[in-house]
């Protein structure tokens, strides 16, 4: 989800042999069960569901691993529960979702019928990134199988101990021709994109979603992209500072910032961003007693991501930006990559600090005069993945969702969109288009198609006065539909 995904493009996947063999396998299943049950689907859904209860321990260590530090809590909410929610609210619906819905029927067609017949795309692919590889292989999973599909899945490199335990537990409960976790070689995720899908979900940064997008153009492959970008948090000036520096500074130490809905940067009413770092350090000491060192405080997830923290913050402060660090880094902080929130006051908008997505616990924080202003700000950039919005005036509120575009919106709240299992997640413009979670999901992975059905032979239909020779009254029926 942040720039960084381009190293993801080549990361770990089978050799190209044993790749499209899975592929192929898989194509094969699913031309022998075209479209299963509905009982079927639910066992497998359940099954998905078993893994992640009976092994949240392994899962929790496995991640702890791969990024050194893994809050364990985080790790509870957000890979199993939120994993589990998509998975039980798919289950609930799956019966609703499978049937078959009417359309109306133009009089001139009558006594035919139209339905929407909801029908398996076939094998999927889905590109997994590694600030939440569970939740994100799970839930893009949930919705796949809901569906009725075969699935390929591709794991970051970032998180060799996540992709192997996945791997292994998906192989205790699907049969490889059904679902598989694979790594790889260097060059494996554009040999994975490049490959024939019936549709591909791609979770990673815009950069490296161009590459995916073109690479499954040459199939015709549809895809869903879910990418990243800069997003906002917008704060009328009659909400508590103190309470919109609490939820900023959740969401923005959360997995230590490693979320693509991640805030991004904090527009504050004029006047107050003393106000608002006073509050926002107050509210660290108390999140984190012991500063970054607490286990509650997420690793950032290699050097090089912690490296490329520090060069933002650097050239922000060569720029002129005032760097407020809520704790002194120390050798010992870098040597475990827990970097410490860090506020980047008043940055030129020509630093890589406001023209990058961040993706970690930096905090760029900027006043405007009102919230007109910080709309007219928005807008001028690139469409974000997320917006929040703290106001209590239903009248801003409105507003706000009428003058901005943006993938999902929080108000009064940060993150939150993400966690609501009935609803779509998605972005638009360079944020991405798609979506899955939710009945989305079973409709991204769905071909929703179209049947007209006529009745039975004998019964007089009004298209038989449409077949030539045509005389006056096929005329005169052409003339009165529009013709």
């Amino acid at each position: 989800m942040s720039s960084s995904q381009a190293h993801d493009l080549v990361s770990e996947l089978p050799s190209n042999a044993n790749f499209n063999s899975i592929f192929e396998n898989q194509k094969a299943a699913f031309e022998s069960n075209k479209f299963p049950s509905l009982t079927q689907r639910r066992q497998h859904l359940k099954s998905l569901k078993k893994l992640l209860t009976d092994n949240s321990g392994l899962i929790i260590t496995a991640l702890c691993k791969d990024f050194g530090n893994r809050c364990t809590e985080e790790t509870r909410l957000s890979e199993i529960s939120n994993s589990i929610n998509n998975i039980d609210y798919a289950s609930h619906k799956l019966s609703t979702w499978m049937r078959p819905h009417k359309r109306g029927t133009g009089i001139w067609f009558l006594p035919g019928e139209n339905q929407i017949v909801p029908q398996p795309r076939g094998v999927v692919g889905i590109i997994v990134p590694w600030n939440y590889p569970i939740n994100i292989a799970v839930s893009g999973l949930a919705s796949a199988i809901a569906a009725g599909n075969r699935c390929m899945v591709k794991m970051s490199e970032c998180t060799p101990a996540t992709e192997k335990l996945l791997r292994e537990l998906i192989a205790s409960k699907f049969s490889p021709d059904h679902i598989s976790i694979e790594g790889g070689e260097a060059d494996a995720a554009a040999t994975f994109s490049a490959l024939p899908f019936d549709h591909l979900m791609f979770t990673g940064s815009t950069r490296v979603g161009h590459f995916v997008m073109a690479a499954a153009a040459k199939n015709l492959t549809p895809v869903t992209l879910e990418l990243g970008g800069k997003s906002p948090v917008i704060i009328d000036d009659k909400y508590p500072i103190d309470e919109v520096a609490k939820r900023v500074l959740w969401g923005k130490t959360y997995n230590a910032g490693q979320t693509c809905i991640a805030p991004d940067y904090a527009l504050l009413p004029a006047g107050s961003t003393e106000n608002f770092i006073v509050w926002i350090s107050r509210h660290f000491r108390a999140h984190f007693p012991n500063g970054v060192a607490s286990n509650d405080y997420t690793s950032i997830i290699n050097r090089a991501h912690y490296d490329r923290l520090t060069a933002l913050v650097n050239d922000a402060e060569a720029d002129g930006a005032r760097i407020v660090r809520l704790e002194e880094p120390s050798p010992e902080h870098v040597k475990n990559r827990k970097f410490p929130l860090t506020l980047v006051i008043n940055p030129s908008p020509s630093s890589r600090v406001m023209k990058e997505e961040i993706f970690g616990p930096v905090l760029p924080v900027l006043e405007t005069e009102s919230v007109n202003d910080a709309i007219n700000f928005v807008n001028a950039r690139a469409r974000p993945l997320a917006l929040y919005l703290f106001s209590n005036s239903n009248r801003l509120q409105d507003e706000v969702l009428k003058s901005t575009h943006a993938g999902g919106v929080t108000i009064n709240d940060v993150l939150m969109q993400y966690l609501q299992a009935a609803q779509p997640f998605g972005g638009i413009g360079s944020s991405g288009f798609g979506s899955y979670h939710g009945k989305e999901g079973f409709l991204t992975f769905s071909h929703m198609k179209p049947v007209f059905k006529q009745r039975g032979i004998g019964r007089f239909t009004g298209v038989k006065l449409l077949y030539p020779p045509y005389g006056n009254i096929g005329r005169r029926l052409i003339s009165l539909m529009g013709g």
